[in-house]
């Protein structure tokens, strides 16, 4: 399994290192490729919850296996496309796929974390952000070597879908999946929650009775993504506009937080087992938004770098389990309930940089980061409010 999270984030990672070599090809100007770099996340979330209801419906192996198979083929049709539409469309399509093997592996992971009965999701979420960093260096040696983009990926791809048609003997099976009677489901509670009984979310949780834990933990996802997107897309911009560094400090900035975010991601199961998931949730909610936090208020751009680092650290574990949560909040349905939150989240992907572009337009960059820092203390607050209140009430009754 860890191999298929590997698989998309190497992909990823190789094609967004090339970016520039597909802008110049095309000659398209800043607002054009930001219009292109849309289509992908939009053909995620568009296909996320149809994909959740195919892998409940069929089992998720399959659509796992040709979803691995194809994601890394289809950015050379990225180096093949004519003008900006073509692009679009092609990015379109990739999403799409990306959607197919993301929802079906995550659906495999958790069936895999109830099979075991521990915390598995943050460590395959931290063999694709290892993944996203090799991809970065391979596409940036070929970059470097000025090597075409399709020589590139097609040297990418035909490795990385063999690997996954070789791999693909090892994933469980629709019957495998489907849960034994009284088995899965005591096994998915033990994984839902771990609250102390003092913990101070729980009883308000619970008091919330016609709260969704699903539609919670969607909006979650939301506020996760789209500061993952922040990061992406505006910490160099932050770092040589607003703090006058040079470029090649600005892409520190990226740097410090990708590495935190796959290295927060090692540890992460071991602390949902120790202290639970929604502490997990609460503290990295907390720290994500105490490092941007540190990143606004500090003029010093070793500062801000650092801050950048706590903020991926805090944020590393927080999506990872919310697709932990939701499938093991609906054991029989795992695919939909995943869906539902991935492309809740990949929608926050999608908005997030249009506007905290458009906010800092009107009131600033600094301004507009606070956005993502208000939405990392949402993850806080809201984490004992994704949990079925069954797992609440039993905590509370277990601590007297």
């Amino acid at each position: 399994m860890l191999g298929f999270f590997a698989v998309l984030g190497l992909t990823n990672g190789d094609w967004l290192a090339r970016i520039p070599a597909l802008a110049h090809g095309l000659h398209l100007s800043d607002g054009m490729l930001g219009l292109v770099l849309l289509a992908a996340p939009a053909g995620s979330a568009a296909a996320a919850p149809i994909v959740g209801a195919l892998v409940d419906r069929a089992g998720s192996r399959v659509p796992t296996l040709l979803g691995a198979v194809a994601v890394p083929f289809l950015p050379i049709l990225f180096s093949l496309a004519s003008d900006q539409v073509v692009l679009m469309i092609a990015m379109f399509v990739f999403g799409l796929a990306s959607s197919l093997l993301d929802v079906s592996m995550n659906a495999q992971a958790v069936h895999l974390q109830q099979a075991v009965g521990r915390q598995l999701m943050t460590s395959f979420h931290a063999c694709y952000s290892f993944g996203a960093l090799a991809g970065g260096l391979v596409g940036g040696a070929f970059a470097w070597g000025n090597a075409g983009t399709t020589a590139d990926f097609t040297a990418v791809a035909v490795p990385l879908a063999a690997f996954a048609w070789v791999s693909g003997r090892f994933l469980l099976t629709p019957s495998e999946e489907a849960p034994a009677s009284g088995g899965a489901a005591p096994r998915a509670e033990r994984l839902v929650e771990r609250v102390r009984p003092a913990a101070p979310g729980a009883r308000a949780a619970r008091r919330v009775s016609r709260l969704s834990p699903l539609l919670v933990l969607s909006l979650l996802a939301l506020c996760s993504l789209l500061g993952e997107g922040a990061a992406d897309g505006w910490s160099a911009i932050y770092l040589r506009d607003n703090l006058a560094t040079s470029a090649g400090f600005a892409a520190m900035g990226y740097a410090a937080f990708a590495l935190t975010m796959a290295s927060g991601r090692l540890v992460g199961d071991r602390l949902a087992d120790r202290f639970g998931p929604v502490a997990l949730l609460r503290a990295g909610g907390l720290l994500a938004a105490a490092g941007l936090v540190t990143v606004l208020v500090t003029g010093v751009p070793a500062g801000a770098v650092a801050g950048f680092a706590i903020y991926g650290a805090g944020l590393s574990c927080t999506f990872p389990q919310m697709l932990a949560l939701a499938g093991a909040i609906r054991p029989d349905r795992p695919g939909s309930a995943i869906g539902r939150v991935a492309g809740t989240g990949y929608a926050g992907l999608l908005a997030g940089p249009v506007l905290i572009g458009g906010i800092a337009t009107v009131a600033g960059l600094t301004a507009a980061l606070g956005l993502p820092a208000t939405l990392a203390l949402g993850i806080a607050v809201g984490a004992g409010y994704g949990v079925p209140r069954h797992a609440l009430a039993g905590s509370d009754q277990a601590g007297g």
